[in-house]
């Protein structure tokens, strides 16, 4: 593999960190319209999507960690610092997330408001 094609893999591979933690995101986001509506089922299937995009974007970051630690020459990307921020960023939103599922559903089980 050539000095190119090398930059275009890396690239993909970065660009498959932020898409998979986007698509994340969106799942976190309906989760949290989810519980909004009270509706801790749906909730949670939407954050089981949002881990399921995660671990393939963590997977793809480990990957690369793994290459540099190995002794790959690694340049410098901007990108893949972008791609490293978006998915901390949204492995915090996700976190939170869940504790919020934890805090509403025990709210709405001592009011005597569970589904």
């Amino acid at each position: 593999m050539n000095e190119e094609e090398t930059r275009d893999e890396a690239a993909k591979s970065t660009m498959g960190i932020i898409i998979n933690a986007g698509d994340a995101r969106v799942f976190i986001a309906e989760a949290l319209d989810n519980i909004g509506d009270a509706d801790y089922d749906l909730a949670r299937a939407n954050m089981e999507k949002a881990n399921d995009k995660l671990l393939i974007a963590h997977r793809l970051q480990t990957q690369k960690l793994q290459g540099e630690a190995e002794g790959d020459a690694v340049e410098y990307s901007v990108l893949f610092t972008h791609a490293q921020d978006t998915l901390m960023s949204i492995m915090s939103e996700y976190n939170l997330t869940q504790k919020i599922i934890t805090i509403f559903e025990k709210r709405d089980q001592k009011a005597g408001r569970s589904k």
